[in-house]
C-alpha cells in the first residue's frame, strides 16, 4: 500500500467519531448561536438580531444570576481546593484506618445531587430540620438556612462542597503520592517537622493537582444546576439562581430564543473564564 492509502485509511476509522462529534457538538453549537438571536418555538423562528441579549442583560431577575455564579464557582472552588488539599495530607499520612477514611469522605461524591439536595433541604427546615435540632440541643438558635435571603447561596454552596471535595481529595491524594519520599527524609534529617514538610514540599509539589482541582471545581461551580434547583429552585425570589437555573426557568416559561441565549453567554463564560485561568496556572506550574 502507498503512503497516500495508508493515511487515507487511517483516516477512515476517525470519520465515524468525526461524524457523532459533528452532529452531537459542532452542529447543536452552530445553531445555538443562530437560534440565539431568534424568537423561535418547535415551528417557526423570527430574526430579532441582539434583543435576546440585551432583555438578558437589561433584566434585574436574569442579570443577578451572573453575580450569583460568579460568587458560587468561586466560593465552592475555593473551599474544595483548601479543604481537598488538607484532607489529602492527611489521608497520606501514618494514620490508622486510611483506607476507610478515604472511602468515607469519597462516599458523598457516589450519590446522586438530586437526593443529595431533598435530602439537605429536608436537614435545612428552620423548626424541623436536624441541624437546626442539633443546634437547638447545645443553646444555639439556628437560621433559616434556605429561606434567608443572606445565606441562602452560601448553605446550597457548603453543601456542593461537602459532595465534591471527595473527587478534589482522591486528585491530592495521587499528586501527593507522586512525590519522591526522598524530599521528605531529606527536611526531617535538617531537621524539619511535618508543618515544614507540608508548607516546602507537599504544597508545592502537588502544584498540579492543585491546578487540575482548581479548574474542575471552578468550571463546575459556573455550570451548576441540579443541586440549585434540588434545594432552592433560584428561591427566596432570585437570591440563588444561576445563569443554569435561569436558562432553565426560560425554557419552562417558552421563552426558547431567550433560553438559547442564556446557553450562549453561559458557553462564552465559561470559556473566557477558565481559559486564561487553564493558561496561568500552567505557567506557574511546578515540575519534578
Amino acid at each position: 500500500m502507498t503512503k497516500i492509502s495508508i493515511r487515507t485509511y487511517s483516516y477512515a476509522f476517525l470519520l465515524p467519531a468525526g461524524i457523532i462529534y459533528f452532529t452531537f457538538y459542532l452542529l447543536p453549537t452552530f445553531l445555538s448561536f443562530f437560534f440565539s438571536m431568534t424568537r423561535w418555538t418547535l415551528t417557526d423562528w423570527d430574526w430579532i438580531g441582539f434583543e435576546n441579549y440585551v432583555t438578558f442583560f437589561s433584566e434585574t431577575s436574569l442579570s443577578i444570576g451572573f453575580r450569583n455564579t460568579i460568587v458560587y464557582a468561586v466560593v465552592t472552588s475555593a473551599l474544595k481546593v483548601v479543604l481537598g488539599l488538607l484532607l489529602g495530607a492527611f489521608l497520606t499520612s501514618s494514620i490508622l484506618f486510611k483506607s476507610y477514611l478515604r472511602s468515607v469522605v469519597f462516599f458523598p461524591t457516589l450519590l446522586s445531587t438530586i437526593a443529595v439536595g431533598i435530602a439537605f433541604s429536608v436537614m435545612m427546615h428552620p423548626s424541623t430540620g436536624l441541624i437546626n435540632n442539633a443546634l437547638g440541643a447545645i443553646g444555639i438558635n439556628g437560621p433559616d438556612w434556605l429561606g434567608n435571603t443572606k445565606i441562602a447561596l452560601l448553605s446550597v454552596a457548603l453543601v456542593d462542597v461537602w459532595k465534591g471535595v471527595g473527587i478534589a481529595t482522591v486528585i491530592y491524594i495521587a499528586g501527593i503520592t507522586a512525590i519522591p519520599r526522598e524530599y521528605y527524609e531529606a527536611l526531617k534529617i535538617d531537621g524539619g517537622n511535618s508543618r515544614a514538610a507540608f508548607r516546602h514540599i507537599t504544597v508545592p509539589l502537588s502544584r498540579p493537582a492543585m491546578n487540575s482541582v482548581i479548574i474542575l471545581a471552578f468550571i463546575g461551580g459556573l455550570r451548576s444546576f441540579d443541586l440549585i434547583w434540588a434545594m432552592t429552585k433560584g428561591g427566596p425570589g432570585f437570591t440563588t439562581d444561576l445563569i443554569a437555573s435561569i436558562i432553565y426557568k426560560q425554557y419552562q416559561a417558552g421563552f426558547y430564543g431567550l433560553a438559547t441565549a442564556g446557553n450562549v453567554i453561559l458557553f462564552i463564560c465559561v470559556s473566557v473564564l477558565a481559559f486564561p485561568l487553564y493558561k496561568f496556572l500552567n505557567k506557574s506550574e511546578v515540575n519534578l
